[in-house]
């Protein structure tokens, strides 16, 4: 029991540092304030982050972003989306998961391809060119059509927008998808099939409806899964995975203000 005991004290307590460091980051950056706007009025133009279509039209291209979400679960959670251009197209197609609104919740170029979302710049954090990004369009396409829940949407413990992102990762390997801990919703899984790819697509998963669960993935290290609370060590490159902010280490998700 002492050692079961210890782990749950030290968790809790990684968990609640981690969520005073996101607070505090969050009320720096302007995400817990008026900083941001309205909901109607607040910034979504384009972030100037994805190449020049036109300037690279004879280029595949393929990018995940993410940006902290909007309002006070900017704090703990963040919204991916997926971007892609064929060669000799001048346009992106972006797709993601999006909760409000009936019917199908999987939304196709409702936003520009690099836009802030809602007021938070996004973050860059998978691209791939040339005939590697060719290649993979095919199936990123095959994974958004086979996504298992279209019409459901959960912000906790999914199925979301991390849920959508996880399951083309799964889908597609070569994307090499690392979704930040606090992605929640990337480690949903139906109570079917608990076992599975991690995210990457790469290494494997058990996961109780996302609630409970271990990952071992070439992109996640190791990482444990609490109530959704995401807790583990990434070796490529090294650093903390932790709940609510993201990671501490390089490349941590939310280490850039909007």
């Amino acid at each position: 029991m002492l050692p079961l005991k210890a782990f749950l004290i030290s968790f809790l307590c990684i968990v609640l540092l981690s969520l005073a460091a996101s607070l505090a980051q969050a009320t720096r950056t302007g995400e817990l304030t008026s900083e941001r706007g309205g909901w109607a009025t607040a910034r979504r133009d384009s972030a100037g982050i994805a190449p020049d279509p036109h300037q690279y039209a004879n280029l595949a291209i393929v990018q995940v972003y993410a940006a902290p979400t909007y309002g006070w679960k900017g704090a703990v959670a963040v919204h991916p989306w997926i971007i892609f251009k064929r060669a000799g197209e001048t346009q992106y197609n972006r797709y993601e998961v999006i909760s409000w609104g009936s019917g199908d919740k999987v939304r196709r170029n409702a936003n520009l391809p690099d836009g802030y979302w809602y007021g938070a710049k996004p973050r860059l954090l998978v691209e791939h060119r040339g005939k590697e990004a060719e290649a993979m369009i095919p199936q990123i396409e095959a994974a958004i059509k086979s996504y298992p829940w279209p019409t459901t949407y959960h912000a906790w413990p999914g199925p979301n927008s991390n849920t959508f992102m996880a399951h083309i990762g799964r889908e597609v390997p070569a994307l090499k998808l690392d979704l930040p801990a606090n992605a929640l919703g990337k480690d949903y899984r139906s109570l079917l099939h608990p076992i599975g790819l991690p995210p990457s697509g790469r290494g494997v998963q058990v996961s109780i409806l996302g609630v409970l669960g271990v990952t071992v993935g070439a992109e996640e290290g190791l990482e444990v899964n609490v109530l959704g609370l995401n807790l583990g060590l990434d070796f490529t490159p090294l650093k903390l995975r932790l709940p609510f902010i993201g990671g501490i280490g390089r490349d941590n998700l939310q280490k850039d203000n909007p």
